[in-house]
């Protein structure tokens, strides 16, 4: 497991400077074929759509990902001490792996087989993939144990922490790769900070006190990131758009199934038993092309619907404070002739960007107090007790077509 590469391999990266690589199993996983698809799947869903720069997939987040692992457990010193030889290649590779099991589109593809992407991720990394056999070929156990912290249940819960945690390598490498890529400034904070302030004590990952004001705004980032940049009303009607698709592609799966029939990668999602096989040849370019095919069918809501979303026509959108307010669309779209199940759409969404639920899969921020006792995070940060405190926001809007 511990075998080098023959030299030092490094990879050039926007975020990060360089992707350091000198483990053999890592290189050899980013060689396989399930990793390499991540290529083809974008970061962000439908925000490529507002923020044309928005280009960036899953493969360089997941590289970025290992890179901020690798970075805490060779240079936070309690973890270097704490975590034996082994913990610390199981959580760099949890981190590469963390995405391997994502859907075209980001999240918006989820609700068409009910499955999310980390048991699909489960499934590649203990089924029949070239992922599998590069990790069982080292130990016959390291796809559990891999499989064990993606899904936070590995018994030493700072490996689970360090993935999946509320301050954890996927959060710091997304944050300020999406605000890079969207040409926006409210993904920034202090990384460098973070990691010279990080510490471990009673097997939970700590930040010190000296270090909360590079935390405060690691969560301000990401409160703002979320209703700027993935909240975005726009991203929104594509994901939109997008669901309703899938939506209509399952109605028409069971009622006119002849109509969708050559649509042979989409058939096994709408079947509901996908296998690794019809997962990996589902990247985006598959997804689009299925989507353009929509468009020839014998089928106004789906044609329609596929053009929307190739053509970026849109869903328009209008705030809603009252019920009168839906009704009076809802009226007004049915009146123009749309089907209001597929053309007329609430939408409420809500964020807080820390919410301590206890210890349940490493909700709390702990902090390390100059008198050495530790304390959850919004006991010791004014910022942060307001967010918790106050109102979650929560925003609801009604999407529909265009109606002049």
């Amino acid at each position: 497991m511990l075998t080098k590469t023959e030299e030092p391999k490094v990879m050039r990266d926007v975020i990060h400077g360089y992707i350091h690589i000198d483990l053999k199993i890592i290189w050899d996983l980013i060689d396989t074929k399930e990793f390499q698809r991540l290529r083809r799947i974008h970061q962000l869903g439908g925000d490529f759509q507002v923020y044309h720069t928005a280009e960036h997939s899953r493969f360089s987040h997941s590289l970025g990902v290992y890179e901020v692992v690798r970075r805490m457990v060779s240079e936070v010193k309690d973890l270097r001490e704490t975590l034996d030889e082994k913990e610390k290649v199981y959580v760099m590779i949890a981190g590469l792996l963390h995405d391997i099991g994502h859907f075209p589109f980001s999240h918006a593809f989820e609700s068409i087989c009910d499955i999310s992407h980390e048991t699909f991720s489960s499934r590649i990394i203990l089924g029949n993939s070239e992922i599998h056999d590069v990790l069982a070929k080292v130990d016959e156990n390291l796809p559990e144990i891999i499989a064990g912290i993606i899904r936070y249940t590995y018994p030493n819960e700072l490996l689970n922490q360090i993935v999946s945690g509320q301050l954890d390598a996927d959060r710091m490498d997304y944050l300020l790769r999406d605000a890079y890529f969207t040409g926006t400034s409210y993904g920034a904070f202090d990384l460098e900070r973070i990691l010279r302030t990080i510490r471990v004590k009673d097997g939970k990952l700590l930040v010190k006190e000296s270090g909360i004001h590079s935390v405060e705004d690691y969560i301000m980032a990401r409160y703002h990131m979320y209703w700027q940049v993935y909240y975005h009303p726009v991203c929104r009607s594509y994901e939109i758009v997008l669901q309703k698709i899938f939506e209509r592609m399952r109605y028409l799966y069971h009622n006119d199934f002849d109509k969708i029939k050559h649509l042979t990668m989409f058939l096994p999602f709408l079947d509901g038993e996908p296998t690794i096989y019809d997962h990996f040849y589902l990247d985006e370019n598959a997804a689009l092309y299925g989507i353009s095919q929509l468009t020839k069918i014998d089928d106004q809501i789906a044609a329609d619907l596929a053009n929307r979303l190739l053509n970026r026509k849109l869903f328009e959108y209008e705030d809603v404070h009252k019920p009168e307010d839906e009704q009076r669309i809802q009226e007004e779209v049915k009146k123009s002739g749309y089907d209001l199940s597929y053309y007329c759409i609430m939408d409420t969404t809500s964020q807080s960007p820390y919410q301590p639920y206890g210890e349940k899969r490493g909700h709390v921020i702990w902090v390390l107090g100059d008198d050495k006792k530790i304390a959850e995070l919004s006991t010791k940060s004014v910022i942060v007790q307001s967010l918790v405190k106050g109102d979650t926001k929560k925003e609801c809007k009604i999407f529909f077509p265009k109606l002049i």
